[in-house]
Parts: structure tokens; sequence; C-alpha cells
């Protein structure tokens, strides 16, 4: 049985597009946590990982119904640990994790060459 993200009209130009914003998207994030992972002010690293986990959230709602499952699975635990991690040091200022910018690295390697699936 084919794919239902496969047999819809037009989802090969929706595809293509999803793709090249991706390629922006990518390019956020990894500033983002670059600009988070470099700041000294847990204020600046905050707000900078706002921005990575606003834009991995919009690859997280289409990445799956776009056949590209594994991708968004990946944006969504991304953006869980940021989120979390948001929460904690809104309690106490503490510097990112270095977990959470090997995973965002993962993420930004695995937006190079997303597989549908």
């Amino acid at each position: 049985m084919k794919d239902i993200a496969e047999a819809l009209p037009g989802i090969e130009r929706i595809r293509a597009r999803f793709l090249d914003l991706l390629e922006e998207r990518r390019t956020v994030i990894a500033s983002a946590a670059l600009a988070a992972w470099d700041s000294n002010d847990p204020a600046v690293a905050s707000q900078k990982l706002q921005v990575a986990q606003a834009t991995l959230h919009q690859i997280a709602g289409s990445a799956g119904s776009l056949g590209f499952a594994a991708l968004g699975q990946a944006a969504r635990d991304c953006e869980g640990d940021i989120i979390e991690f948001i929460e904690v040091q809104d309690r106490a200022a503490t510097a990112m994790p270095a977990s959470i910018m090997c995973r965002l690295d993962d993420f930004v390697s695995m937006c190079q060459s997303p597989r549908a699936g």
C-alpha cells in the first residue's frame, strides 16, 4: 500500500519547498546553538535557545507528515531538551549542557541529507 504522503497530489512540490526551508532552518538552528553555547549571559543563551526551539518546532510539525518521520522525531527530541533546560535554567543560572549541543549538532548534520521514511 502506498504511503499517504506520496499519494497526495502536489506533495513533491510541498516536499521540495520543505527541503528548501530546511536548509535555511538548519542554519538558524546552528547559529542560535553556537551563540547560546558561546554566551556568558544566561538570558542571552536562553533567548538564542528559544530561537532554535521555535525553529525545531516548525520542522517537527511538518516533517513527519511529509514523509520525514525520523527527522521530525529528532526535531521533537531536541525541542524537548531545550524546553526542559530553559525551565531549569530559569531557576538556576547554568551553562548549556554539552549533551544539548551534541544533540543539536547531530540534528543539524541530519538536516544536510534527510531521508524519507
